[in-house]
């Protein structure tokens, strides 16, 4: 591929409503949020990131804020990232995007493939403005850079199963009048300037014999409507477990209840909500849902939840 091309392959997939071959030995390990779950296992940051481990495949979901944190937390936690082909850039924020670049340089010397494809959401290219004329948009700057050390992106405009039972939920529609983005960035469209609702938001979907795993980046989209719209794409079945950032920091007493009714109709049984989430919202959410201390934690760089398993907190939020 010619350096500085931008190759974006469109790719859209049927969904199907039957459980045709289940994920079996799933893990989620946080690898970038503000909180560090043990001593010496890597440093706290502004961002998110994780590692999805399914029936010997590997995704990393987000690159974490900073260029060297990422690297730096997997090392710290013995964990080798190099066999990982494959990124899931939730949306374009630079707190999920920062560590693109060094992550795709540092773990290409040990593996050419490592970490080559980056899976987006459509509407991810689109420039944000900001008041001073500089670009908005976290990944824009990145992209050259990305292309240029061999790297693709894979633009999705539907759900897609990447491969067995491990889904993109695609740009993810919002009948609920959920607001989990700032409300002062502005998109530019072939139409003009737009506010910006950070439309490209997607998530991870993994399907169970338990029910389903929804790994979120901030779910911009809503977290009610990422997970209705998790069970309407993938399969009808209860919420396992929700992991991730869900942009719940600055939520309302009111909202957190409403969100709470919403949730308990989805059978949700473990939250290891991260980064954008909100500590008070995770324990607000916990009592609101009668969840036990240990199935409903606040997310640290090395804290999993694993099929079969649960959750574990590590030190700081056990």
């Amino acid at each position: 591929m010619r350096r500085g091309t931008l190759l974006v392959i469109m790719a859209v997939a049927v969904p199907v409503q039957a459980l045709a071959e289940p994920a079996k030995a799933v893990k989620v390990t946080v690898l970038s949020t503000m909180l560090a779950g043990n001593p010496g296992g890597g440093i706290g940051e502004w961002g998110f990131a994780a590692l999805l481990e399914v029936d010997g495949r590997r995704l990393l979901v987000d690159t974490g804020a900073r260029q060297e944190t990422l690297l730096r937390n997997a090392s710290e936690l013995g964990i080798d990232l190099s066999d990982v082909t494959d990124i899931i850039l939730t949306h374009n924020h630079s707190d999920h995007t920062g560590g693109l670049i060094t992550l795709r340089r540092e773990l290409a010397k040990k593996n050419p493939r490592a970490l080559s494809r980056a899976h987006v959401g459509k509407g991810i290219f689109l420039p944000r403005p900001n008041a001073n004329g500089s670009e908005g948009n976290g990944l824009l700057p990145l992209k050259t850079a990305f292309e240029a050390l061999g790297g693709v992106f894979v633009e999705h405009a539907d759900a897609v199963e990447l491969f067995p039972g491990v889904w993109l939920t695609g740009p993810v529609p919002r009948p609920h009048p959920e607001r989990n983005w700032s409300g002062v960035g502005q998109v530019k469209t072939a139409n003009g300037l737009a506010e910006d609702t950070i439309p490209e938001d997607l998530s991870v979907v993994v399907d169970t014999e338990e029910g389903l795993g929804v790994i979120s980046g901030c779910g911009h989209a809503g977290m009610v409507n990422t997970l209705d719209y998790a069970r309407a794409k993938v399969r009808s079945a209860p919420i396992l477990a929700a992991v991730g950032g869900f942009h719940l920091l600055a939520a309302t007493d009111s909202s957190l209840d409403w969100t709470a009714t919403k949730l308990r109709e989805t059978g949700l049984r473990y939250l290891l909500g991260a980064h954008c989430t909100g500590i008070e919202a995770v324990y607000r959410l916990r009592s609101r849902l009668g969840l036990p201390r240990e199935t409903a934690v606040v997310g640290a760089v090395g804290s999993s939840f694993t099929v079969g398993k649960g959750i574990d907190a590590l030190a700081l939020a056990r």
